[in-house]
Parts: C-alpha cells; sequence; structure tokens
C-alpha cells in the first residue's frame, strides 16, 4: 500500500485519513468518525460495544475495515481501524446518533435516485449534465463527455458479449487502448494531470476526449470485424484500436506543433477559462 496522509475536517473536527494510491481509495479513521457522530468519552470502547451489540456489523467491519498505520496526538505512527468510503458508510448506518442522520438521509436519497435511473436511463443522462454544468464545464465539452460515455459502453457491451469480464479484464484492456494512443497507462496519465480518485476522461480536454474516443470506438469496430475468441486476440485488437488514435495524435502534432496530451486537469481548465473571460472583460 502506498500511502499518503492527510486531515480532513467534520464541523470543524479531524479526520486521520489516509490516501491508498494502489486502490486509489481515501482511508478514514473509523474511531475518528465515531467520536464525532456519537460525541463519546471513549470512542474506542463505543466502537467495540457496537460490533458486539450487532454481529453482521461486527463481522463486515472484520471482513472490510484494514489496520491502517496512521499518527495519533503524540505524532507517534500507529495501525488502527479504517474504512473507505463505502464501508464506512455501512458503519454510520449503525451508529443510533442524531448526527449520523443526515448521512441515513442522504443515502436514502441517493438509493432512491440510483434506482430511478435504473428505471430511466435518460434520468442519468439530465442528472450528468446537471452535475457538469455546476461544476463549470462547457456545453461543448459536456456534449463531448457524453457522447465518449455512449462510445464506452457501446465498447464494453461488445466485451461483454464475448464473455470478457469486468474489473481486471476490463481494466488491462483500457490500459492497452490508452497506452497505445497516449503514451501512458490510465494511472500514469492520471498521475501526469495530478489526480488521484477522481476520473480521467472528466480531467481530459477536448482534443484528447476525441482521440480516446476515437481510440475506443475503433476497437469496438475491430472488434466486430475480426471476433476475437480469447483474451491475447482482444488484446492484439485493443492496440490496433489505440494505433488509429495514435497516428491521428501524431499527424494533429505534427501539424499544430503542440502536443494533444495535457497535463491540465479539471481545475486547472475551468481556471484558464476564468482567467480567459476576466483578460478579455479588462
Amino acid at each position: 500500500m502506498t500511502e499518503k496522509t492527510n486531515i480532513k475536517l467534520f464541523e470543524g473536527k479531524k479526520v486521520r485519513s489516509v490516501w491508498d494510491s494502489e486502490q486509489e481509495e481515501w482511508y478514514f479513521s473509523v474511531v475518528d468518525v465515531v467520536s464525532i457522530l456519537t460525541d463519546s468519552v471513549n470512542p474506542t470502547d463505543y466502537l467495540k460495544k457496537l460490533r458486539k451489540r450487532d454481529e453482521f456489523l461486527g463481522e463486515y467491519i472484520g471482513t472490510n475495515c484494514p489496520q491502517v498505520e496512521m499518527k495519533t496526538e503524540t505524532g507517534k505512527n500507529r495501525k488502527m481501524l479504517a474504512a473507505n468510503t463505502k464501508d464506512l458508510f455501512r458503519i454510520i448506518q449503525s451508529i443510533p446518533s442524531p448526527k449520523a442522520e443526515p448521512f441515513k438521509q442522504w443515502m436514502a436519497q441517493v438509493a432512491k435516485e440510483r434506482i430511478d435511473q435504473l428505471q430511466d436511463p435518460e434520468l442519468s443522462i439530465e442528472q450528468a449534465m446537471t452535475d457538469y454544468k455546476r461544476l463549470g464545464y462547457s456545453d461543448n465539452w459536456i456534449n463531448q463527455r457524453l457522447k465518449s460515455i455512449e462510445i464506452r459502453k457501446d465498447l464494453t457491451d461488445e466485451w461483454k458479449k464475448h464473455g470478457l469480464q469486468e474489473g481486471q479484464q476490463f481494466a488491462t484492456l483500457t490500459d492497452i487502448i490508452t497506452k497505445t494512443w497516449s503514451g501512458k497507462t490510465t494511472k500514469e496519465y492520471k498521475h501526469y494531470k495530478g489526480l488521484k480518485k477522481e476520473n480521467l476522461r472528466d480531467n481530459m480536454t477536448n482534443t484528447e476526449l476525441v482521440l480516446n474516443m476515437l481510440a475506443e470506438l475503433s476497437t469496438k469496430n475491430i472488434s466486430e470485424s475480426s471476433n476475437p475468441e480469447t483474451f491475447g486476440e482482444h488484446a492484439k485488437v485493443a492496440v490496433q484500436g489505440g494505433e488509429i488514435a495514435r497516428n491521428a495524435r501524431r499527424e494533429l502534432e505534427l501539424k499544430t506543433s503542440k502536443s494533444a496530451i495535457s497535463s491540465l486537469n479539471a481545475k486547472s481548465l475551468r481556471a484558464n477559462k476564468i482567467n480567459e473571460i476576466e483578460n478579455k472583460e479588462s
């Protein structure tokens, strides 16, 4: 586990946390969260009693929550119970505290919205557009991003049709495509843009999005034509799809004399846009 420690604040109180770069997850101190939500003078003891009272919770914590090294109040490193965001929500559900209620209500609302979206996929698209607009993305970028989602789904549907498994196989093929056209694996690309848990595509420029779409669309079309049977054959198709976008990238870079791969992420892109507007107005 490659770790980076940090302190999060909730209602002005500290929650120790560690970033696991391998899993791309934040892990939070369970004791710190319990302390905030319960105001217990002994949160460690409170958690022990909670685990004994709720047998299923105790088993869940034992299975899913690792011991992660974090700093104590005295500055010493010590292993303590930690949970990622998903598992932390599961623990919060079992805490009978008024402070936990907002979390529970929020989770119930999120679950309802997700069920509604599964029944009517258009709601997911509308929600995505609303979310991207709220985050400051341009209409042009949003249209490109939504199209990239459609193309990505067509590709993954093609992989599923051939019996490939979500998770490691999808991730490996995606890395092959990305590495071939951009020269970077997904993880390397995210590191180049200064990202952690954020979605890589949400932090691409329009040019990067278009090239990535070309790579994935080409991979899907080649797969439909060649009908690969083994994972190795799918990997070769992924390289072929990535090569088409790589050739387009190189041609574009030759004509423009600048790299199509940008270190800018969504935050810096929005900051640049604001600066452009302010410069025009001044």
